[in-house]
């Protein structure tokens, strides 16, 4: 009996759901241009992408799209914040290496005179080391290519350099006079962010910091275990002139300073649901004084460790306010090979400010810093603009600002007397770093008793023959008012000299143990944390 009523009801039951088919078949989109259409239908290009395949259809002349195409999406991005940038393929290579802390290379260091390439520094443990590269050498060729005299310059020398770990590059170099082939095994070749530590006063360790690569946590971590080890109890992290870089890199170095579950930072946007970092485990140090000089240069994840120590009252911020740029960007390869880092977030310090410094409005953000030098403010702190009225305060409860960078607890001013027009033809022509190369390939023999960055800080002397030397030589660079030295201009000459010729000798360690002996932001760090008790 059952199987006669269904049988009665299927023809009905198959009227009902063809009805209904044809009913949601009509209401579909694309369902009154042919059932096809649903599944094979165009997708809205936009009038951007038309008029771009218009152009490189019908235009009358050739053109290079490539060039429209990028210079449409800078015009795009103009529009929106300053740091969401295209990066075009030619250059995504050189970004990436520069933010991962290494790329293939041989290992020199060079600079271009007279169109000669010298080789200024030789990595050591590198590959020119173990081909047996010598500071002073100068590159005739690389494989086929003459580079001598042929207008080089620093960018065509690195492609020729530069290539996969492994591979030979085949060099002519010029050492006293004699021509020798050098073949060179490429290798991996460091781009260190820590660019010195070392003991700077008594118990008193110094780092410097110069960007916050994939290597940077690693770098900081064997730092701060060789200074322990020293006998070091205070801390001077020295973060001018850093831009910043990877987030992670500053929240972990960040957990070694704070003590478990404090707030770092977090980052919210509109499409980007709010994240918190917080110190996980026990840091290296937790306990003992603390310094972090910073200045306009500081950008970024800079001012996030530099916040975060200020917000917890961690430590003394001394120097000039950051740059202020509190936004997160989030990097997306394209199909041609380049790659948008787009905007998608701001960062926020414990106190919950925002350290974005205000873009847009008819606001020149490029000219920011050199509005901020012409309002005096690199000079007074009564000069500051604070652009963010809104109180927030320290673990402490002290006062501290938002809305356009991390204002220092010690402001130090940028010493403006020492643009001179001597100094500053000096600074311009690269006399400094020319003459140290010339003087050091020419008087090996002065340098031999000096094994480390320390015994040359303590020991070495401008003497009054080096600095006629350095005189004799700036006069051919056209340097003006050599003869009529002020005192200043004399002291800071002579301490640049040494800086630049412990360069030579031990990079940039010996550069800034040189340099700071002399710093005044440096010498009020060191004031600072020694009247602090352990």
């Amino acid at each position: 009996m059952s199987n006669r009523k269904l049988n009665v009801f299927l023809p009905l039951l198959f009227a009902v759901v063809l009805a209904l088919g044809m009913f949601l078949g009509h209401k579909m989109p694309g369902s009154n241009n042919g059932g096809a259409t649903v599944f094979f239908n165009k997708p809205n290009r936009g009038p951007l992408q038309e008029v771009m395949d218009l152009i490189k259809a019908k235009y009358v002349d050739s053109l290079n799209t490539d060039d429209l195409q990028q210079e449409a999406i800078e015009g795009i991005l103009a529009h929106l914040d300053p740091h969401s940038i295209y990066i075009p393929p030619a250059e995504l290579q050189r970004v990436n290496e520069d933010m991962e802390g290494n790329f293939q290379g041989i290992g020199v260091e060079f600079n271009i005179t007279a169109d000669t390439v010298n080789v200024i520094s030789v990595l050591s443990g590198g590959p020119s080391e173990s081909a047996g590269l010598q500071t002073g050498d100068k590159i005739l060729k690389v494989n086929d290519s003459l580079i001598a005299g042929n207008n080089i310059t620093p960018d065509k020398i690195r492609k020729l350099l530069r290539g996969p770990a492994g591979s030979i590059v085949n060099t002519v170099i010029l050492r006293q006079q004699q021509q020798l082939k050098v073949p060179i095994t490429r290798g991996v070749i460091p781009l260190y962010s820590v660019d010195a530590s070392y003991m700077a006063a008594p118990g008193v360790g110094y780092i410097k910091i110069s960007k916050f690569s994939a290597t940077t946590y690693d770098e900081f971590m064997k730092a701060i275990r060789g200074l322990e080890k020293q006998g070091m109890k205070k801390l001077v992290i020295d973060l001018r002139q850093n831009p910043g870089g990877y987030l992670d890199a500053a929240t972990r170095i960040a957990d070694e300073l704070l003590e478990d579950q404090k707030l770092i930072v977090y980052t919210k946007g509109k499409d980007f649901p709010r994240t918190d970092y917080k110190t996980k485990r026990p840091g290296m140090f937790e306990r003992g004084a603390l310094a972090v000089l910073t200045d306009e240069g500081s950008a970024s994840a800079s001012e996030i460790l530099a916040g975060a120590v200020q917000d917890w009252d961690r430590g003394t911020i001394i120097g000039r306010r950051t740059f202020g740029k509190g936004l997160v960007q989030e990097q997306y390869d394209l199909d041609n090979g380049g790659a948008l880092r787009l905007t998608v977030a701001r960062y926020y310090i414990p106190s919950g400010r925002s350290i974005q410094k205000p873009y847009g409005k008819g606001l020149d953000y490029d000219d920011d810093i050199a509005e901020r030098y012409h309002h005096g403010e690199m000079v007074n702190k009564d000069s500051i603009k604070i652009t963010d009225t809104v109180p927030y305060k320290t673990a402490s409860g002290r006062r501290v600002y938002g809305g356009g960078g991390i204002t220092p607890d010690i402001f130090m001013p940028f010493d403006t007397s020492r643009f001179t027009p001597t100094l500053t033809a000096i600074y311009t022509r690269n006399t400094f770093s020319n003459f140290a190369y010339q003087y050091y390939t020419s008087h090996k023999e002065v340098f031999g008793p000096y094994k480390d960055a320390a015994t040359f800080a303590k020991n070495f002397q401008t003497t009054p023959a080096l600095m006629d030397d350095f005189k004799t030589y700036a006069k051919k660079d056209s340097v003006p008012g050599l003869d009529h030295l002020n005192a200043k201009d004399e002291v800071e000459i002579r301490n640049r000299l040494k800086a630049m010729l412990a360069r030579q000798l031990f990079r940039t360690e010996g550069y800034y143990e040189a340099i700071n002996a002399a710093d005044p932001v440096v010498k009020k760090a060191l004031e600072v944390v020694e009247k602090e008790k352990n």
